[in-house]
């Protein structure tokens, strides 16, 4: 694929990505290829803040509304269907789009994902079992002393993503974060990452705006179309996660609505701890 790029549009949630990306894909001819973990899912069309139908018109979209969230899905499968998907691209396009704020698909894309080791069951069940007992910010505060890496890039309130890297951690002595800096393996493309960036207020105007217009638009209608897979990975996060305690009569629908945007929020300060190595910033 000698003279062929891939350019990712990068970024925290809310600060552009998609115009940006189709802004780029129509000034080359591109398709738009999306790296983010939750948009793939066809269910998940209000709280995952995917393409409107007017941008989906605009360009050719891959991985939006691909798959179910009755499905298993994770990067290490999203690195093999996107790359036999950008080998076919390639045969007709010289410059390929993608973009998407999950860092461990596009990471995956960029230089392929190294072999975890199994899963220690044992130490798994009794993590998940603290974590219901004490709550997951216990196992985040100690996930914070052995492995800081972590606990700054991944979501803190996803119960299943600490524990999991806990667990790695705790049970081979080396940090799950560590599992990142093996050899990359060298793509048969160039690539141009891209990170899009906002001043924080800004940001956070955008997420909690954006917030309001997914209850407006009927996110609480989404979620309880949706409780019969609340127990997958992917409705356990923000959005979802909180619109679910407010079914259960846990909180009310206003406690619903500002959880949602502080979540958010903090997810955002995580992604763009994850995204500072991208060196091309691109100020909005």
């Amino acid at each position: 694929m000698s003279g062929k790029k891939l350019i990712q549009v990068l970024g925290p949630t809310a600060v552009g990505k998609t115009d940006y990306a189709i802004q780029l894909a129509l000034k080359y001819s591109s398709p738009v290829i999306s790296c983010d973990s939750r948009q793939i899912f066809k269910e998940m069309r209000i709280g995952t803040a995917p393409p409107s139908e007017e941008q989906l018109r605009q360009v050719r979209h891959y991985f939006i509304f691909s798959h179910s969230v009755s499905d298993y899905y994770s990067a290490g499968l999203y690195e093999v269907e996107a790359m036999e998907l950008l080998t076919r691209l390639f045969q007709e396009h010289d410059v390929l789009v993608m973009v998407g704020g999950s860092g461990l698909y596009a990471d995956a894309l960029c230089y392929g994902l190294d072999d975890f080791p199994p899963a220690d069951q044992e130490l798994r069940r009794l993590l998940t079992e603290r974590a219901l007992k004490e709550g997951v910010g216990v196992l985040a505060e100690e996930l914070r002393q052995v492995d800081p890496e972590s606990w700054a890039a991944i979501d803190l309130s996803n119960r299943q993503r600490v524990v999991r890297a806990l667990e790695v951690t705790l049970s081979t002595g080396r940090k799950f974060s560590s599992y990142k800096s093996n050899p990359r393996k060298v793509r048969p493309f160039g690539i141009q990452r891209l990170c899009l960036t906002l001043p924080r207020e800004e940001l956070y105007r955008r997420i909690d705006r954006r917030a309001e217009a997914m209850f407006e638009a009927g996110l609480v209608d989404e979620v309880r179309g949706l409780a019969q897979y609340r127990s997958m990975p992917a409705l356990r996060t923000v959005g979802y996660r909180e619109v679910f305690d407010y079914l259960d009569g846990i909180i009310s629908l206003d406690e619903a609505l500002a959880l949602v945007q502080r979540n958010t929020r903090r997810y955002a300060k995580r992604q763009i701890t994850w995204f500072a190595p991208v060196q091309d910033k691109i100020a909005l």
